[in-house]
């Protein structure tokens, strides 16, 4: 590889594809190490580089480079190259072009699939749009490396094969699969579950962020919960998820005018989960509630992106009427088991609440 100065500018290593020598020498008398620098003034050039500036008084200058040949050039695998900086010689290899591009191609050939960790916010939204087109074919990495997961878990366990294949790989999308599950996780005499299914569908093709948010929320667990070892586990068995997602139901119903649809949900999801978290309460994306037992979230509380709230947290009112009365989480915040916080209290980016029992 090629020793560049820091300061140089990147224009520098494409420069050096197609010279022979590169030097820094001595302004008075041309000299590099003592030695002359042969030259030929009709195919020389000075070139000042860019990045390392001109040259100023009796300081380093930029000396004459000569134009490689392309006999030289296949002829010859490595040119030596001499850098003269601040009275210090550095030998350098210089490769070839060919050289180099089967070496990046070696590299990129290296590269590992992609896995969970690389699936993350940055992701545009246009990868979870509905609509694909020949040119731009849908893409769901979330979903892609789900049913892996849920074919590999199949085979491993048959006595799963059914159970996976009807909530995970006879589904079309993430958001079918969702729909169905969480559909006969909280269906009751009072709503079957096709009636909560067709409720689901509705917020998550109304609301693209819905289903961004529920994707990064899978995520969330698979990286912080350690108990977690797979993306199906998230899905089917992890009840802090089915809370959160069903809330995500009842907040775009809220947000609709649909209260008492919404009020439902929230019952259902109190009575099923032990989870109680208010239709108009605004959760972030990213959130992971563990265990999730006993959380309850007020009605004007706002949870920031990439929190992580464990079991038995209240975030509740002051009691007042007529004012904002929860709390204000923000970004990547942990609340601990326990943790209660009453009141219009605001919590800063990246702060962590723990209770101490004695």
């Amino acid at each position: 590889h090629l020793l560049v100065p820091d300061q140089a500018n990147e224009k520098l290593s494409s420069a050096l594809w197609d010279q022979t020598h590169y030097t820094r020498g001595d302004e008075k008398n041309g000299a590099v190490n003592g030695k002359e620098e042969e030259t030929t003034s009709s195919t020389a050039t000075t070139t000042v580089l860019r990045g390392i500036g001109p040259p100023k008084g009796d300081e380093d200058v930029v000396m004459p480079y000569f134009q490689m040949e392309e006999k030289e050039e296949k002829e010859e695998e490595k040119k030596e190259v001499k850098m003269l900086n601040n009275e210090k010689s550095i030998s350098v290899s210089l490769p070839s072009k060919e050289e180099t591009t089967e070496t990046m191609d070696d590299a990129n050939n290296d590269a590992p699939p992609v896995r969970f960790e690389d699936i993350d916010l940055s992701v545009p939204p246009s990868v979870y749009s509905s609509s694909s087109s020949a040119d731009q074919p849908k893409v769901d990495l979330v979903w892609d490396l789900m049913r892996y997961e849920a074919e590999r878990e199949a085979e491993r366990e048959p006595l799963l094969v059914s159970f996976l294949y009807s909530t995970i790989l006879n589904h079309q999308s993430l958001e079918s699969a969702l729909a169905f599950h969480l559909a006969n996780r909280i269906a009751s005499p009072n709503m079957i579950g096709t009636q909560i299914q067709s409720l689901i569908r509705e917020a998550l093709d109304a609301d693209p962020s819905f289903r961004r948010e529920m994707r990064a929320d899978i995520l969330a667990v698979r990286d912080r919960d350690p108990a977690c070892t797979c993306l199906p586990d998230v899905f089917l068995y992890f009840k802090g998820f089915h809370a959160l997602q069903t809330h995500r139901v009842a907040h775009y119903l809220w947000k609709s005018g649909r209260t008492v649809l919404s009020h439902f949900l929230q019952s259902q999801v109190s009575q099923h989960f032990q989870i109680d978290i208010h239709p108009n309460a605004t959760m972030g994306s990213g959130i992971m509630l563990d265990h999730g037992t006993g959380i309850v979230i007020g009605e004007t509380a706002v949870v920031g992106h990439n929190c992580s709230i464990l079991h038995h947290v209240t975030l509740g009112g002051s009691g007042k009427k007529g004012v904002d009365l929860h709390p204000k989480v923000g970004n990547g915040v942990l609340l601990g088991a326990g943790a209660s916080v009453l009141g219009n209290v605001n919590i800063g980016d990246g702060f962590v609440v723990l209770v101490y029992k004695m």
